[in-house]
């Protein structure tokens, strides 16, 4: 790439392994900076090199611990006291996402929050992909990239899955848009499974709205955490007579004992990308990279270039 002395790429603890690879397809050195942590639990964040007047993307997805976002809030910090030009928030996985709205009285709503701090420290642009909830966008006053998984899943779906059978299928009532879309695009039937909850993270009753019999399933998420509702909902399929059943999320939160429900499940498979380290041992799950995706994203910031022509939809 020309111009690489006006931008640098840094990245937070639990991202690096994605920053590496994002830098590697952009053609860039991974960018110098130190995260000093103490006995008392804080850290202190600096550059090892000057940002004066470039172009600064910071990696970090927001996942738990609370950590990775205070690092990340400090590394927005540090980087405006160091004088830089433009500071571009990279974060693949959008934590508290899923808090997006006041649905019960006294209920804090923080992905609004969240928008807020980052806003306060001095971004001013955020990259992400595959948000809980499209209007989070709103809740900031500075421009938002919002990427979507779809052209990676895509192309995974035409190279290696069965196509001829194939019903797309959603969790839960909620992804119905999402699943929608797949089944347009691919020009294939979808189900639904209505659940009803007796809290979160627990499914009390589950059911299936349309026809799997003889089809090769696949469920379409944005996010598996404890892997409860989407295991339950394979197993469903398998007992209504689905030939084969896969899941494709975007974000492995893969909270315990999620792995263990995936593994002992009826699913074949599960995909999900790199916005979020999956280390745990489960020989059903694939992991696709979104790093090359997010490194043509900061090119076409770079040049201010459209980044819709990225989306399959």
């Amino acid at each position: 790439m020309e111009n690489l002395n006006n931008f640098a790429v840094f990245s937070g603890t639990k991202s690096k392994y994605l920053a590496e690879k994002i830098c590697a397809s952009l053609g860039c050195p991974l960018g110098k900076m130190t995260i000093q942590r103490f006995a008392d639990g804080e850290f202190a964040v600096w550059y090892d090199e000057s940002i004066r007047g470039k172009d600064v993307f910071l990696v970090q997805s927001t996942f738990p611990s609370a950590d990775n976002l205070m690092e990340l809030l400090l590394m927005v910090d540090a980087a405006k006291r160091a004088s830089a030009h433009y500071i571009t928030a990279v974060i693949p996985y959008f934590g508290w996402a899923r808090q997006d709205r006041k649905d019960k009285p006294r209920v804090s709503i923080g992905a609004k929050l969240m928008a807020d701090m980052l806003s306060t420290a001095g971004i001013t642009r955020l990259i992400t992909m595959d948000l809980h909830a499209d209007q989070i966008q709103g809740f900031f006053n500075v421009p938002v990239d919002h990427l979507y998984a779809s052209a990676l899943f895509m192309d995974y779906i035409h190279k290696s899955l069965p196509l001829e059978n194939l019903v797309i299928a959603t969790p839960d009532v909620g992804g119905t848009k999402r699943a929608n879309s797949y089944a347009k695009h691919l020009g294939v039937p979808m189900v639904i499974c209505h659940k009803s909850r007796i809290k979160a993270n627990e499914v009390a009753e589950m059911r299936i709205i349309g026809d799997v019999e003889g089809k090769d399933v696949l469920l379409v998420d944005d996010i598996v955490d404890t892997a409860g509702t989407i295991t339950r909902a394979a197993d469903l399929m398998m007992e209504h007579g689905a030939k084969s059943v896969r899941a494709m999320a975007s974000h492995a939160v893969m909270s315990d004992p999620a792995s263990i429900r995936v593994d002992q499940s009826k699913l074949d498979e599960m995909i999900f990308t790199d916005s979020i380290p999956y280390s745990q041992k489960c020989e059903k799950v694939k992991i696709l990279s979104v790093a090359d995706m997010f490194a043509e994203s900061i090119k076409r910031v770079l040049s201010h270039e459209s980044i819709s022509s990225l989306y399959s939809f």
